[in-house]
């Protein structure tokens, strides 16, 4: 099955590219939001199975990511990014609180939202490997990968390099078209990140200062995120890489604490890229929980 390509404007005018799996007898609509730097092209294979096992899925661009526009202000805060989930929630929804998947930052959006919009609006929620106590030199190092080449690269090739060097467990990939998703290519040839140089400014530029500093205002965050996830109350799965350094086994027992009610899966041999690193591993755990808590829900 294909998807369609369509736009959802938020409230605020914001355009938000989406890729929609529609299904005619869809057992629910199952909203997918990637991680900081990526875009909707992350889940395409996650979108397509579970479009198989009867959902509708909704895979959308965060502002200023992919195909989506750029915040006018240079502003990606939570409050943003919860607004633009509450908008793709009311142009896909079919009467039914949908399921909600967000892997990093898309997670940290889907916390966001619970501070700002009744916990009733879901019918489940998916974590991947997102605690709201991160690891703060895992989340360094991602903010410093994301920001250390603003002026791109010379060729694919070079860019390659980087990532393989950043994901040093997996394996270089010998075709590279799959990086045409996640760079573009300006008018002088060189190749850049397809997302707004800005994100990292407005909402991280902390984590590549002084980590003392740092620490202070990543403590604030988490204080936010842990609040919202004291207001969840739809079955809640969190999905944690074995090798991921922006999670930890002991901010998942924190977490558990917080969300009793939740369950924890880890995925064997990923790190905090789940999805790309064990697509299949990471889409069975997802599907198995949605068929099954969604259909206990629907009883």
């Amino acid at each position: 099955m294909t998807s369609t390509f369509e736009r959802v404007r938020n409230e605020d005018g914001t355009a938000l590219a989406a890729d929609v799996y529609r299904h005619e007898s869809a057992r629910a609509v199952v909203l997918l939001l990637h991680g900081g730097g990526q875009n909707r092209h992350a889940w395409a294979t996650t979108a397509r199975r579970l479009h198989a096992r009867g959902y509708t899925v909704v895979a959308y661009d965060a502002r200023g990511h992919g195909d989506s526009e750029w915040d006018p202000d240079g502003r990606y805060d939570l409050d943003r990014l919860a607004s633009d989930l509450l908008s793709i929630r009311r142009y896909a929804s079919d009467g039914r609180p949908p399921a909600v998947v967000g892997a990093s930052l898309g997670g940290m959006t889907v916390l966001g939202t619970h501070l700002v919009a009744p916990a009733d609006l879901w019918g489940a929620v998916v974590l991947v490997d997102i605690t709201p106590r991160m690891e703060f030199h895992g989340a360094r190092r991602v903010v410093s990968f994301m920001g250390a080449h603003p002026d791109g690269f010379d060729t694919l090739d070079a860019a390659a390099d980087v990532i393989a060097q950043y994901n040093r467990h997996r394996a270089r990939p010998k075709n590279l078209d799959g990086l045409r998703k996640v760079l573009q290519q300006r008018d002088d040839g060189r190749w850049i990140w397809r997302w707004d140089p800005a994100f990292i400014a407005s909402n991280f530029e902390f984590l590549q200062g002084d980590p003392a500093t740092g620490a202070k205002e990543f403590g604030a965050i988490s204080d936010l995120l842990i609040e919202g996830a004291r207001r969840v109350r739809a079955p809640t799965l969190l999905i944690r890489g074995v090798h991921s350094d922006v999670t930890s086994q002991q901010s998942v027992e924190e977490f558990l604490e917080v969300v009793p009610h939740a369950e924890a899966v880890d995925v064997s041999g990923t790190g905090h890229m789940v999805a790309g690193d064990d697509n299949d591993a990471f889409t069975s755990a997802v599907a198995d929980f949605l068929d099954r808590t969604l259909n206990d829900s629907s009883d």
